[in-house]
C-alpha cells in the first residue's frame, strides 16, 4: 500500500498494518466512505449555499420541490433524508423566510402539502447557473464518464436496496 493509498483509504491502511493482526471486520466501512464522499461533494456547493443564505437542508427541500412540485411532509422526509422531527422545524423556518407555503389538504385536514413560493422559485432561478457551473467543475474533476457511472451506480443501489425508513433518515 502506497502513502497515497493510506491517506485516501485510511481504514484500509489501518486494517493492513494493525499490530494486533487483521481487524475483526474485513469489509470496508461503506457508510463512512459514502459519508466522506458526500462531504467532499458538498464542499463544492457550500460556498454557493452560504452566499445565497440557504442551508443544506433548506436547499434539499427547495430543490426537491422545484423538481417534483408540491409534496407532503412525509414525502419530503423520504426524498430529502431529513428526519420528521427535524423537518417540522426546518419547514417552520422556511415558511417564516417566505420559502415555502403549507396548506391543508381539502380531503384530509390532518395532512398538508408544502409548495414553493415566488421567493424560492426566484432563488432557484438565480442559483441555477451557479449550480450548473459547480456541476461542470465537478465533472471536470471526476470526468464525465466517471460521474455518469457514479450516478448509475447510486441509482442502482437505491433501486436494489429500496428507500430508507423514516427512522433512518439523516439530517
Amino acid at each position: 500500500m502506497t502513502a497515497f493509498d493510506a491517506i485516501a483509504h485510511p481504514m484500509s491502511a489501518a486494517r493492513t498494518r494493525s499490530p494486533r493482526g487483521p481487524a475483526p471486520i474485513r469489509a470496508r466501512n461503506l457508510p463512512l466512505l459514502l459519508l466522506q464522499a458526500r462531504e467532499s461533494v458538498l464542499a463544492r456547493f457550500r460556498p454557493l449555499l452560504n452566499a445565497n443564505g440557504v442551508t443544506e437542508q433548506q436547499w434539499r427541500i427547495v430543490r426537491a420541490l422545484a423538481e417534483t412540485g408540491p409534496l407532503e411532509p412525509r414525502q419530503i422526509v423520504q426524498l430529502c433524508g431529513i428526519s420528521s422531527p427535524s423537518l417540522a422545524g426546518v419547514l417552520a423556518r422556511m415558511e417564516a423566510l417566505g420559502f415555502v407555503e403549507r396548506e391543508r389538504l381539502e380531503h384530509d385536514q390532518r395532512r398538508q402539502r408544502v409548495s414553493l413560493t415566488a421567493t424560492s422559485r426566484a432563488l432557484v432561478t438565480r442559483m441555477a447557473p451557479q449550480v450548473e457551473a459547480t456541476y461542470a467543475v465537478l465533472e471536470k474533476e471526476l470526468g464525465r464518464e466517471r460521474l455518469a457511472t457514479l450516478h448509475a451506480v447510486l441509482d442502482d443501489v437505491l433501486r436494489q436496496l429500496g428507500p430508507a425508513d423514516e427512522s433512518a433518515a439523516a439530517d
